[in-house]
């Protein structure tokens, strides 16, 4: 019989330079909703949106009740986020979601950064250390990204990283009003035996 999910432990912070991650807590809440709120025309045209059009726009309401479910789902063994650092301040967030253990032992990444720091390599940064976490701490098998083919920004992350192009799915998640073709990236643990941090460019680990 496969495993079943598991709560998830609160791992320990993860740097490279002046870039980290950490999970997610309830004291992020002010920062983070501040970062969501400032960057809205930035982040807007890839953010996930409700089809039936009655869903809140992220940072325009308390994230304590978000947070709160987030860490629900640690505990649930599904999924664990975290704020993605900058000289130790949150600039982002990180999100390792749809966890699956038993035979696949796989898990999706998602996350966005705040405009201000954006271009300094540390988004590739901080999924290179997750991707790291996902594979030695949680010992999962694969790590995927989905990303809109017109996100050029994020399309960098994974071809700095060495993702492997698997393919385009067509209309997959409903972003900003209509449903989206996503490009799909992925990586399993024997094509990163030396780890993901290794892969990423040296200007990015001193970011």
């Amino acid at each position: 019989m496969s495993p079943l999910p598991h709560p998830i432990r609160d791992p320990a912070p993860r740097s490279s330079g002046a870039a980290g991650i950490r999970p997610i807590r309830l004291g992020d809440a002010a920062t983070l909703r501040r970062l969501l709120v400032e960057n809205r025309s930035w982040l807007e045209p890839w953010e996930a949106s409700h089809p039936g059009g009655n869903g809140a726009a992220p940072g325009s309401g308390p994230l304590r009740p978000l947070i709160r479910a987030l860490r629900r789902q640690q505990r649930d063994g599904v999924g664990i986020s975290f704020v993605i650092l900058h000289g130790g301040e949150p600039v982002g967030q990180l999100s390792v979601s749809d966890i699956s253990w038993g035979a696949l032992r796989s898990a999706s990444i998602g996350y966005w950064i705040s405009a201000h720091v954006a271009g300094r390599g540390i988004t590739p940064v901080a999924v290179a250390l997750a991707i790291d976490y996902c594979f030695q701490e949680l010992r999962l098998h694969r790590v995927e990204i989905c990303i809109r083919p017109e996100n050029r920004a994020s399309l960098r992350v994974v071809e700095k990283l060495g993702l492997r192009f698997e393919g385009r799915r067509a209309r997959y998640i409903h972003i900003d009003g209509r449903w989206c073709d996503h490009d799909s990236f992925a990586v399993t643990v024997e094509e990163a035996p030396d780890g993901m941090l290794g892969r990423v460019p040296a200007s990015s680990l001193s970011a």
